[in-house]
């Protein structure tokens, strides 16, 4: 075994183990701007340990969906994030065109989320199914603008090319790949129904997204879903702190330092964007959302007409 895949594992053992952490960093700021003690760091931890030791409830109405929707959202969560460089070492699985993998098995994710949330029959988790589909719809949209930017950034279709070998090659780079980072931030929100497009914590049904999808779940199933979620923010998160970490300057262990100071950032981050501004009205979702859209495209064009057109 090579000393690039020794590597490779231990940050993604790393990963697997330390995903969990991100919510209770972004609860911890929370908790802070408004002068409170706040859960502690690990209490996702105890949360799933606790959970582990209870029992599955399956809705008598459901058709069977949502008894394996839980393992196969845990199992393409943990794939996807196995296609990703980690600590700035490309993935062994890795090959030219991963990225379109990359997308399909988080859109699998999403579609057994939602198809188990209209298999229990509940009206709230079907009108938590139907926003969450417009909302993705346009975060997809977003998401494939940004990967164009970078397949033409940095002239290559693999995660490994995009991610680890995107350079500023002059001070011209940094605008467009600033609108990509700030795209790619908005998709990390909507994505893991963070505010301003949902929030994780409400209580009331009729302004729920996410927490409506998962109110049947119970047990390891429920312990699975947060799970997932724990994990696809760090997701997020890494590929956005690769975007920003310049490639080949630091050491090999200082670029892994950095990588995972990185995502702890971006969760510190969400957390403070969180204290400061409210959820938006459902009305308001969709223009950010576009607003998404259009920042990689900007990026685009601005590497045609200012920075000498495709690399």
């Amino acid at each position: 075994m090579s000393e690039n895949t020794i590597r490779y594992l231990s940050c993604f053992a790393a990963a697997l183990i330390f995903a969990p952490l991100l919510p209770g960093i972004i609860n911890k700021v929370k908790a802070f701007f408004a002068g409170r003690r706040g859960p502690r760091l690990t209490q996702l931890y105890f949360d799933l340990a606790k959970l582990m030791k209870k029992e599955c409830v399956i809705s008598a109405t459901s058709g069977g969906i949502i008894r394996f929707a839980p393992s196969v959202i845990l199992i393409f969560t943990i794939a996807s994030a196995a296609l990703l460089p980690a600590g700035m070492t490309a993935s062994p699985l890795g090959f030219s065109g991963d990225v379109l993998l990359f997308c399909y098995l988080l859109g699998m994710c999403r579609i057994m989320s939602i198809l188990a949330a209209l298999d229990t029959g509940s009206s709230f988790q079907g009108m938590g199914a139907s926003r969450e589909a417009l909302f993705s719809a346009l975060a997809e949209a977003a998401l494939f603008a940004v990967l164009a930017f970078l397949a033409i950034f940095s002239d290559s279709l693999s995660l490994a090319g995009m991610l680890c070998g995107t350079g500023l090659n002059s001070f011209l780079d940094f605008t467009p790949l600033l609108l990509a980072v700030l795209a790619m931030f908005l998709i990390l929100l909507a994505e893991n129904c963070r505010v301003p497009f949902d929030d994780p914590e409400t209580h009331l049904e009729l302004t729920m997204i996410h927490e409506a999808m998962i109110l049947d779940y119970a047990g390891p199933d429920l312990a699975a879903i947060l799970y997932a979620s724990a994990l696809k923010l760090w997701i997020f998160a890494g590929f956005i702190t690769s975007l920003l970490l310049p490639p080949g300057i630091f050491p090999v262990w200082g670029e892994i330092a950095l990588s995972f100071a990185g995502i702890l950032v971006t969760a510190v981050i969400t957390g403070i964007v969180e204290s400061s501004m409210a959820r938006y009205r459902f009305l308001k979702v969709p223009p950010l959302l576009i607003a998404a859209v259009i920042m990689p495209l900007l990026a685009i064009l601005f590497l045609f007409f200012f920075d000498g057109g495709i690399r």
